[in-house]
């Protein structure tokens, strides 16, 4: 069997590795991670893997050519940092807004056959389209055939609405199909809130817990869960004060702030701040600020606390025994800028695809 060697950049903890990691048509050579404890977190779970712990502007030809021991690169996969194509964040055309150039010059280097340049939806909109069209335009100089899709993680059994732009360049011919939807009307039922996290104890703020309260009885549990796993790790609410407390007892399935009695609601914040999320639907986007009611819907429906670590990591898809590093802080950036798991997989089946129909035709 033929493998392909890929190399990650701006490879966070891994969840874009990991669809690749999963197929043995695939071998990563190497990650390119800046953050110290995010690459140490990236390693814990791909220990086989070169990390290069570095900006991105360290990793010159000279320094590629040793670290991947000659080997040629096939696919280059990342996303650079999103916060600055964020509809969330405060836009802006930054330094980092511009880390694509740095994908380009890596590109350039190792001329792969392939890419998959993924990134947040905010992309497509900033600087008025004209990023995403520059972007493009750079990326076809160095004579690569491009096709972007934005992809919803929860239509592929991911329990949570994030939505994200995939572009696939191929040199020559783009043979790559996007992967079609599992989850939603006709299909699998989207994976709801409660299946993903409702065998995990109930927990009040304050507490933590480390086994699981039920069996895995459904098959996104039987993904997340090891089999004859008793014990869960990061599963620990965070400790709030008596007056949030009061709020998210107060708030039923899915209300806001805008539901609270007046004497309890804050005066600040959008619409989406301190609000619970449903029980018995997927979640909404999470970022790095989960287990803060105050930033966005994330409210525990069920025990009306802050999400634990582990509950954030499983509205992600990431398995229970993925590691994350640092901080507790640290960990949730880690969860919240990641590729889902689920979502990688599903990209990486259809890169094998892709290729295969490229070596029997070319």
């Amino acid at each position: 069997m033929e493998q392909y060697n890929i190399i990650d950049l701006f490879a966070g903890v891994g969840g874009l590795s990991y669809g690749f990691s999963k197929l043995p048509q695939f071998n990563i050579l190497a990650a390119n991670e800046i953050e110290k404890d995010i690459s140490i977190a990236y390693k814990l779970n791909h220990p086989d893997v070169e990390m290069l712990n570095c900006d991105i502007n360290s990793l010159t030809e000279e320094v590629l050519t040793e670290s991947l021991k000659g080997k040629k690169v096939d696919i280059v996969v990342g996303g650079p940092p999103c916060q600055s194509y964020s509809t969330l964040g405060k836009r802006q055309m930054d330094e980092r807004a511009n880390l694509f150039m740095q994908y380009k010059r890596i590109l350039k280097i190792l001329q792969p056959r392939a890419f998959v340049f993924e990134n947040v939806v905010g992309i497509l909109s900033m600087d008025k389209g004209q990023l995403f069209k520059q972007i493009q335009r750079e990326f076809e100089e160095l004579g690569y055939s491009l096709k972007h899709q934005v992809l919803n993680a929860v239509d592929y059994g991911v329990p949570q609405q994030r939505e994200r732009v995939i572009l696939v360049g191929f040199k020559g011919i783009n043979r790559y199909r996007y992967p079609q939807p599992t989850h939603g009307e006709g299909l699998k039922p989207y994976v709801t809130l409660k299946e993903a996290i409702g065998d995990l104890p109930v927990l009040k703020s304050g507490q933590a817990k480390d086994y699981y309260e039920a069996p895995a009885n459904n098959e996104f549990l039987e993904f997340v869960r090891a089999a004859g796993a008793t014990s869960v790790a990061e599963h620990a609410a965070p400790k709030n004060g008596a007056h949030l407390i009061r709020i998210m007892e107060a708030l039923k399935d899915g209300q806001s702030k805008d539901d609270l009695p007046e004497d309890i609601r804050p005066k600040s914040g959008y619409g989406n701040t301190y609000a619970k999320l449903w029980w018995d639907k997927p979640s909404t986007t999470i970022t790095r600020n989960f287990a803060c009611p105050s930033s966005s819907r994330c409210i525990h429906p069920r025990d009306s606390r802050a999400m634990s670590i582990r509950e954030g990591a499983r509205l992600q898809s990431f398995p229970d025994d993925y590691k994350f590093y640092g901080s507790d802080g640290m960990k949730r950036l880690e969860i919240g800028n990641a590729v889902p798991p689920l979502l990688s997989v599903a990209i990486a089946k259809q890169m094998i695809e892709a290729l295969k129909e490229q070596d029997t035709t070319e």
